[in-house]
């Protein structure tokens, strides 16, 4: 069983992390967990062996590393203000999608069980709000990340840079923004669901 960090990075010593609401954006997968945290951190979390998947596993056995994979999302994300997720994209193609399901809803009821609340993006919404326009390349987002919020170090990750769109967006939302956005790309705020209270 491999549950790991499979990427962590801080910020930079000296990097400019505006003060504010704490929030994490949240991008579920069994595989590679995205989040990132206003606090300057960005983190890859889930299951790495590949030669032996999970949905390929015995029930019992798929169980046991799926709950390893949420402990440790659940444990990154800790208590922030708010919590910003990319609503499941069960017709994804690859598989999996009744186990990605699990995962998302059960990090979902995990986050409202402490009373964290959440708001949520959906995929065509962290695009736009990440690049001007509601589709587009993986690479486009992390691009866009590393022009807007450069403070967050994605390495290049596709999914920590989906995790910073969401924490942005987040911020943004709560009328504390990390940066200043286009209304193009803010046209994305709107479009998203909330939670009832803000700020």
């Amino acid at each position: 069983m491999k549950t790991i960090h499979r990427f962590e990075a801080q910020a930079e010593p000296g990097a400019e992390i505006p003060p504010g609401p704490s929030v994490v954006g949240v991008d579920t997968s069994l595989t590679a967990t995205g989040l990132a945290s206003s606090e300057g951190w960005c983190r890859v979390i889930g299951y790495e062996d590949k030669k032996n998947p999970i949905t390929k596993m015995p029930h019992a056995e798929r169980l046991f590393h799926m709950r390893r994979v949420l402990d440790a999302v659940t444990d990154a994300i800790g208590r922030p203000d708010l919590a910003v997720i990319e609503t499941a994209a069960l017709s994804r193609a690859g598989g999996g999608a009744h186990e990605r399901g699990w995962l998302w809803w059960r990090v979902y009821e995990r986050l409202t069980d402490a009373g964290i609340p959440i708001g949520f993006l959906t995929p065509n919404h962290r695009i736009l709000y990440a690049t001007g326009k509601g589709t587009g390349q993986k690479t486009a987002v992390v691009d866009g990340v590393a022009r807007r919020w450069p403070q967050w170090q994605t390495g290049g990750n596709d999914n920590a840079a989906d995790a910073v769109t969401l924490m942005a967006a987040g911020r943004d939302w709560l009328l504390a923004p990390i940066a200043e956005v286009p209304k193009t790309h803010r046209a994305a705020i709107d479009k998203a669901t909330w939670p009832e209270v803000q700020g």
